[in-house]
């Protein structure tokens, strides 16, 4: 059954009456109402295609994060091949918030790191609704490392609200384990390519997308706080996080014009849970083509290139 978000109530409106008119001639034999669910079908695109024409930013943060939105698991279960998960930072605990392990991607070896929000209750609450503790950030350390070893190119997909604030978390050095994983990403001597495919949270998400080449889903957010988050702080009233929202420039076109991501990925109409095999096929062309664009750079120079790129943020579309 869909989810519905807030905006898109009328449109719930709609296609339930299309399901129950469905519904009513599959229990009355002979009863045909072909033309009238078909009538209720066209409205309902037409107001589906209105909807998310131009969608607001605050919007685009409710879509983003979907709870039917594919995550993680999801795209690697549908893009690589032979996935071999690897657990553990070797000093604490295993992160279930954090994925990766050693795939293939159509058929060249690469390693693959994401974040995980979960499912279900059950699998959500298992894997802390995507937020990582430093755990997770040391085990992502190790597989870069790795991926480093045996010239294996890398492949992150970001979805998080942000890494863990908890108390234990911050013990055990979270800020430096965040650190870490970036400079991890900078330094390393293979193509890095980071796709954010629902939320990209602060530096839980950089931590993650310090990479040559960085790519959006349409409707996924990056920022460096949530709005919520952001109106506490401004406004002392977290409900005003419509107007956070559109201040602090969080959608994949807003970032495009200031050169902090390099491509927007098409997304179905009505997002990404309402097409999912689409959404992760398209990822998958762009993963594709970004691959094939790094082939053939040696380690030193895309280290130097992905150094000179985040140290060029901010002095280019300052005025987008």
């Amino acid at each position: 059954m869909t989810q519905y978000l807030d905006f898109e109530k009328p449109l719930a409106v709609i296609e339930g009456k299309a399901e129950e008119l469905r519904m009513l001639a599959r229990s009355n034999e002979g009863m045909n109402v072909a033309d009238e669910a078909a009538a209720l079908d066209a409205k309902a695109k037409t107001l589906l295609d209105n909807l998310y024409k131009n969608l607001t930013p605050w919007r685009k943060c409710q879509v983003a994060r979907h709870p039917e939105r594919p995550h993680c698991g999801a795209y690697i279960d549908r893009l690589f091949t032979d996935f071999t998960p690897l657990a553990g930072d070797r000093n604490f605990a295993d992160d279930l918030a954090v994925m990766g392990g050693l795939a293939r991607f159509n058929g060249q070896p690469v390693m693959v790191i994401g974040h995980e929000k979960g499912s279900d209750t059950k699998s959500r609450i298992e894997r802390n609704f995507g937020m990582s503790r430093p755990e997770g950030y040391r085990k992502a350390v190790r597989l870069l490392n790795l991926a480093g070893r045996f010239k294996l190119p890398v492949i992150t997909l970001v979805d998080t609200p942000g890494a863990y604030p908890g108390k234990g978390a911050e013990e055990r050095g979270q800020s430096e384990a965040i650190a870490r994983s970036t400079e991890a990403c900078l330094q390393i001597q293979v193509p890095l390519i980071s796709i954010i495919i629902g939320e990209g949270g602060s530096g839980g998400a950089v931590a993650f997308a310090s990479a040559d080449r960085v790519a959006m889903l349409e409707h996924s957010i990056y920022s460096v706080i949530t709005p919520e988050g952001c109106a506490s702080i401004l406004w002392k009233d977290a409900e005003k996080m419509r107007e956070a929202a559109e201040a602090m420039r969080l959608t994949a076109q807003d970032l495009k014009k200031l050169g902090v991501i390099d491509q927007i990925i098409p997304e179905p109409r009505g997002g990404a849970h309402r097409g999912p095999e689409t959404a992760i096929d398209a990822v998958g062309q762009t993963i594709a083509d970004m691959l094939e664009e790094l082939r053939n750079e040696d380690g030193a120079t895309l280290v130097k290139q992905r150094r000179q790129k985040f140290l060029d943020m901010g002095s280019k579309g300052l005025t987008a």
